[in-house]
């Protein structure tokens, strides 16, 4: 027999987001780092510095509007979480990003491996650093907004 229960509503992490949002916010920045990686839109293309800056807006609109107890780890998580795909999607476009031609330290294929792994190690800070400023933003606009409605 088959009991149709409504299903319960997502939890909250005690971010102010449950977890698919979080992920679902990360992934906003996918696009750009496809398109880029792909050759698809240059460094300084206007179409690149939105899809490089608008998640980041998001992420820090989201956290302000939604009130988080905690904006500061809420967007510091979401980019990490974003840097964990970001490192992901460089790995899988590897050879297309540098149209086959790879940096390597040498001639070994152990040479070959060093970029690769500095790449997710910068990859993975960088993230984490953004989502620390847009948190440290986030967490001053709410700041800001509570002495203001005080």
């Amino acid at each position: 027999m088959i009991h149709d229960t409504p299903s319960a509503p997502p939890r909250k992490t005690g971010l102010g987001f449950p977890f698919v949002a979080l992920v679902g916010l990360a992934a906003l920045g996918l696009p750009r780092v496809i398109l880029h990686d792909l050759h698809i839109i240059e460094q300084n293309d206007v179409l690149n510095w939105v899809l490089a800056l608008g998640p980041m807006a998001i992420w820090v609109a989201a956290a302000v509007v939604r009130k988080v107890p905690s904006p500061f780890i809420t967007v510091l998580i979401i980019g990490v979480i974003f840097g964990a795909m970001l490192v992901i999607t460089h790995q899988v476009l590897w050879d297309a990003a540098y149209q086959g031609d790879p940096p390597a330290l040498g001639d070994s294929p152990a040479a070959a491996v060093i970029p690769r792994v500095a790449a997710v190690f910068s990859g993975m800070f960088t993230s984490a650093l953004t989502g620390a400023v847009c948190g440290l933003i986030a967490w001053g606009i709410q700041s800001a907004a509570k002495r203001t409605s005080a």
